[in-house]
């Protein structure tokens, strides 16, 4: 199970190179060409404080020189209290400019970076949001929102804080060395010979706790996707009463991962042991050396204590570098993720400078020789040479089994999906050839599972017409048969429904829905199983609304319960992607052993007699 999970939460790391430098250098045009200057003076900071940092160790040892004063006959005398102080003025400047370079660097840094990610994540919602249905279906929401989140936090932390500590590891790094070699050659030359050994084994130990890590990772992974699949389906554990299922399958999950987070936890202490060990060993052999050299009359004790601190410096930097080279590979990856998906082709809903003809809603919507095969599918076609024309005000209702390419149709109306073949016309023009923007605002959808946004009713129901006034969603409303539920809320239209509308009932919600559509006023009505999972009170007050909404528009309702559609225009029975009888309810009940028929007889109630007209 956490295999499919992991690449949402695991940030891949990519090779430095060209194109991942070439990526690097965009996320600059992000940044206005003030906030460009803002960085550079930001790194100059950065430079100067940690210039500053090397001079922390001299101080020391100057400290340690004035502190301890000794004769020629090793007798130690007074302090040199005038140096002390000399040192001690210094220690304030030092400490001053450490303040104030490391506060403007950090605040530059933040102010710049956060100039680049607004800029970054607003192209990065643009550039997915226009993405086609193709694209969405075949990328997870899981995989999508963590471009957002991992990827963009993984940016935001390189820019404020991980390139800023390579750098400054750098600066320290290469100023720490030839600081060494100023003070003592022989012992820098000694000091550098233990590195290399030290750290060939940290990076293979290394490179083993990064793969315990990305393992541990896994089993974080599925222990997460364990407690996100319980609480997505709860209404399914509590109708099973699975709930001691649930935490058997989730403690075994957690045991799992408690071995492994222990196993790793134990690797680590023997990585740190290796390292206290090791730098010590070097840290007390040097120190060794080094008083030897004090004894030798060839360095005093304070320059030791300067080396040492340096040595120490130089030592962490190197440490400090791994890691943060670690993570700006994490970041190289992040930054090719975001913009690859920014650099998608996005579904062409409006070209600038170029005339499109509006669309002509008073000629008929003709379907011709069309066939479809979904791009996930190729090999399985939905529709093969299909014809079907829809007049303007008629109602066209769809009938047939599950997976015939009832919704399909509708995909394709939209323009979610072109045709694999044959052409689809609105008064005789190809609707490709219309500005997509615009031709969808032609319709609206009324589905059967209702998705709500999780704001007010008044925002659900603006959603069909951002800019209506409140007059025309309160008429809209009351058109929907709505208004009377929604002023009975202590809050009426500024209600808050919950996510996905989980505070409202389903009729409740396909009210709305229907109300959002009367706002859009469309030309085009499709309906999809929108009173399938209602009871019969909840549905009677959906038809009310439903006919309002239908009255005198072009519809296409898509019904698997027969009654609903009788007084159509047309019906269509469609089967395998074929339309194998079509016709109203009258000329279709007359044909003798006709399919809709037979579902008719097998469905038919008294009641549904009474059924007033939809249109």
């Amino acid at each position: 199970m956490a295999g499919p999970h992991n690449q949402d939460r695991d940030i891949p790391k990519a090779k430095i190179s060209i194109q991942a430098f070439k990526n690097s250098m965009r996320l600059f045009r992000y940044m206005s060409a003030k906030n460009r200057g803002w960085f550079l003076l930001g790194t100059l900071f950065l430079a100067i404080s940690a210039g500053a940092s090397l001079m922390f160790p001299k101080l020391l040892g100057e400290l340690m020189d004035g502190a301890f004063v000794y004769g020629n006959n090793g007798i130690s005398k007074a302090p040199n209290t005038q140096a002390l102080e000399k040192v001690a003025v210094y220690f304030v400047y030092l400490f001053i400019i450490q303040a104030v370079f490391s506060f403007g660097r950090i605040a530059i840094y933040v102010r710049v970076t956060e100039d680049m990610t607004y800029g970054l994540r607003s192209d990065l919602f643009k550039s997915v949001i226009a993405q086609s249905m193709t694209f969405h279906t075949q990328h997870r929401v899981g995989e999508l929102l963590s471009r957002f989140s991992a990827d963009i936090a993984q940016i935001q932390d390189a820019f404020t804080t991980n390139l800023a500590m390579f750098l400054r590891q750098i600066l320290v790094l290469i100023g720490g060395v030839v600081v060494l070699f100023i003070t003592s050659t022989k012992l820098a030359i000694l000091m550098l010979a233990t590195l290399p050994a030290i750290i060939i084994v940290a990076l293979v130990f290394g490179r083993f706790l990064r793969k315990k890590s990305k393992e541990l990772q896994d089993t974080t992974a599925a222990n997460n996707v364990i407690v996100e699949e319980s609480l997505s389906g709860i209404v399914s554990v509590k109708s099973f009463t699975n709930e001691a299922f649930e935490s058997a399958r989730y403690e075994e999950s957690a045991w799992q991962l408690k071995k492994d987070s222990i196993l790793r936890g134990y690797w680590r202490g023997a990585f740190s042991s290796f390292i206290i060990i090791c730098m010590f060993g070097a840290i007390v052999w040097l120190i060794y050396q080094g008083l030897g050299l004090v004894q030798a009359g060839e360095m005093g004790v304070g320059e030791l204590f300067n080396f040492m601190m340096l040595t120490a410096f130089v030592g962490s930097s190197i440490g400090g570098m791994a890691e943060q080279f670690v993570q700006i590979q994490k970041t190289l990856g992040s930054i090719e993720r975001v913009l690859e998906l920014i650099d998608t082709p996005t579904e062409i809903t409006h070209i600038p400078n170029q005339s499109k003809p509006l669309p002509n809603w008073t000629g008929a919507i003709a379907l011709n020789n069309l066939s479809f095969s979904y791009p996930s599918r190729p090999d399985f076609p939905v529709f093969k040479n299909l014809n079907l024309t829809i007049k303007p005000g008629e109602v066209l209702a769809l009938v047939g089994p599950s997976g015939s390419g009832k919704s399909t149709l509708a995909s394709l109306l939209y323009q979610f999906y072109q045709p694999t073949a044959g052409q689809i016309t609105l008064s005789d023009q190809d609707i490709q050839s219309f500005d997509m923007a615009t031709y969808r605002q032609g319709f609206a959808l009324v589905p059967q599972e209702v998705l709500l946004f999780g704001g007010s009713i008044y925002d659900n129901i603006r959603y069909g017409k951002p800019d209506a006034s409140s007059a025309e969603i309160e008429a809209a409303a009351k058109s929907a048969n709505a208004a009377e539920f929604i002023e009975g809320f202590p809050e009426k239209y500024q209600t808050k429904v919950g996510d996905r509308g989980m505070r409202l009932s389903g009729g409740q919600k396909q009210r709305i829905a229907i109300a959002r559509a009367m706002l859009r006023n469309p030309k085009i009505l499709i309906l999809d199983e929108a009173t399938s999972a209602l009871d019969s009170d909840s549905e009677l007050e959906v038809q009310k609304a439903l006919q309002n909404l239908m009255h005198n528009r072009t519809s296409i309702v898509i019904a698997h319960r027969l009654s609903t559609i009788r007084h159509a225009h047309v019906i269509a029975l469609i089967k395998q992607g074929e339309i194998v009888e079509q016709g109203n309810h009258e000329t279709l009940m007359q044909l003798e052993g006709g399919q809709y028929r037979r579902m008719v007889e097998q469905q038919i109630e008294p009641s549904d007699y009474f059924q007033q007209p939809l249109g």
